[in-house]
Parts: C-alpha cells; sequence; structure tokens
C-alpha cells in the first residue's frame, strides 16, 4: 500500500495532551476566541490543554546562533542545522526551545491556531518551527515523512483567512487552497511524522455578520466533540521511493499510471490534482 497505515491514536480511558500555538496580537480577535473555544471543549473532556501564546511569550522568531549555548562547532561557516542538531544532543539549546520541546514532547495532539499570513503562517509562528523543531528532535536524514520521529502525534492548522472561500478554490483568484495548504501540511507536519488531521478554516470572519461568526465558532466547537477521534490525511509512505533517487519505486508508478488523478497534491504523476487532497481525510 502507498498511503502510511494510520497508528491508532488514543484508547478510551487515556489522558490526552493537547498543544496550541497561538499566534495572534489581540485577546479579542477571532483566533482568540477560536482558542479558547478550544481550550474549553477539549479541557471538558478530560484533555490537559496548554497554550503556547508566541506574541504574550515575546517569542523569538529568528533562528540565530544565539539558540545555541556555549560555543558553536563551525562559527565562520554556521550551518543551523546542524549547530541545532549538535546542541539538542549536547542538552546545549536555548531555554525557549527546550521548554517548548518538552511541551511538544508531551502532547498527543498539536493544534496551530494562527491568522494566515501571505499564505503561510505568521513569521513567529514560523520561527517557532523553525527553532522547536530542530534536526534530532523532530526529524532526521532517516527518520522522516512517515517514519519522521514525532509519528505517534497529531497536528492540525485552524486558520483564519482574509479572503472568502470561492477565491481559494480551482477557478478562484487565489488558487486551490489545497495547493496553499501542501508545504505546509506535507512539508513541515508531514515532513517531522505528525499524523495530519483535516485543516479547520475559518474563511473571512473580518467579512462575516456577527451571526455567521458565532456559527463558524459553534461548528469549530461541534468538531472539537470529536477531534480526537478524527482520521488524518493521506500522504505517501517513505518505503514507496527509491532511498537512492527519491524518485517514486517504478512498481508504485506502474500501479498509479491508469488513475485519473495523481496521489496527491505535490506527488501528481503529471496527472490533475486529487480533490481536497489536503482539506478532507481519505482524499
Amino acid at each position: 500500500m502507498e498511503i502510511i497505515t494510520v497508528v491508532p491514536f488514543l484508547t478510551m480511558g487515556e489522558a490526552k495532551k493537547v498543544l496550541i500555538v497561538f499566534a495572534h496580537q489581540s485577546s479579542g480577535s477571532f483566533n482568540a476566541a477560536a482558542k479558547s473555544a478550544a481550550v474549553e471543549v477539549l479541557a471538558a473532556q478530560g484533555c490537559t490543554v496548554e497554550v503556547s501564546d508566541l506574541y504574550a511569550m515575546n517569542f523569538k522568531a529568528a533562528a540565530t546562533a544565539e539558540d545555541i549555548k556555549g560555543d558553536v562547532k563551525d562559527a565562520e561557516h554556521f550551518r543551523y542545522q546542524e549547530e541545532t542538531r549538535l546542541a539538542w544532543e549536547e542538552g546545549r539549546l536555548a531555554e525557549d526551545i527546550t521548554a517548548e520541546q518538552t511541551k511538544l514532547s508531551e502532547a498527543d495532539l498539536v493544534i496551530f491556531q494562527f491568522p494566515m499570513y501571505w499564505f503561510s503562517v505568521p513569521a513567529i509562528m514560523k520561527g517557532w518551527i523553525d527553532r522547536v523543531l530542530t534536526c534530532g528532535f523532530a526529524f532526521t536524514k532517516e527518520k522522516r515523512y512517515s517514519q519522521g520521529l514525532l509519528k505517534e502525534k497529531k497536528a492540525m492548522l485552524s486558520f483564519t483567512t482574509g479572503s472568502l472561500e470561492s477565491m481559494f478554490s480551482s477557478t478562484g483568484m487565489n488558487g486551490d487552497m489545497n495547493v496553499t495548504l501542501w508545504p505546509i501540511q506535507n512539508g513541515i507536519l508531514h515532513y517531522c511524522g505528525f499524523q495530519v488531521l483535516p485543516p479547520q478554516v475559518f474563511w473571512a470572519p473580518s467579512c462575516a455578520s456577527p451571526e455567521a461568526r458565532t456559527a463558524m465558532l459553534e461548528g469549530w466547537r461541534s468538531r472539537l466533540q470529536g477531534l480526537l477521534e478524527e482520521k488524518p490525511l493521506s500522504f505517501i509512505s517513505l518505503d514507496c521511493f527509491d532511498p537512492k533517487s527519491f524518485q517514486l519505486t517504478p512498481d508504485v508508478q506502474e500501479k498509479h499510471a491508469s488513475q485519473e488523478f495523481g496521489l496527491t497534491v505535490g506527488i501528481h504523476l503529471g496527472k490533475p490534482l486529487p480533490p481536497q487532497n489536503q482539506m478532507k481525510a481519505g482524499c
């Protein structure tokens, strides 16, 4: 099979720990309301919920040599990934990084709550990703994608857009949201091994009526009731690729040669993109 096998997430009765990585400067924002709804509903289900409020924490976004205690291996030709991997192994990462790694290590589910900026995450959240998901802790060259070091955990994006849903369609001026999400959900979350739940997209709440915004939050609250049992999105298993060429193996390519759609948004075999591949489980 080309699609990774879903690892059972949590059985009934087990304590569940959720980390919400939150990036919005205003406590009166829709994002703040979505974050608070998640805290309330998940806590009511018995989850332990922790929030990393990045702006309130004044979280450092830039990935620099300051993230390493003591001397670096090669100051003249500083390479962040290699240096932080070594620092992680030796316990020499900055305290703010290790604090977030501890939270992440203990979490069963991570929710990234943010307003979409420039078709991606805000800079402060990208800084969290750059600095916290270090090589050695979240992935290695050998342990990535379906074999990533965080493969026992689930993660999801929950975000607001400034544009209407119709604008993020295959015929809309912003393009298909599935394409927009591929670099984040595959290139970051799945790369580290996360089982990626379908995203929660709040379409242009700033343009919506108060009643519509209330309905969006109620829909989120309803989804949160069963969130921990949801199935993740489908990605291609690492063993479907040749370890030397990093290409899909011939047998996998042959098997799907006659299929109407490609395998995923990114690995599409030159075929039409599979509909909703980055938006709904099982696509």
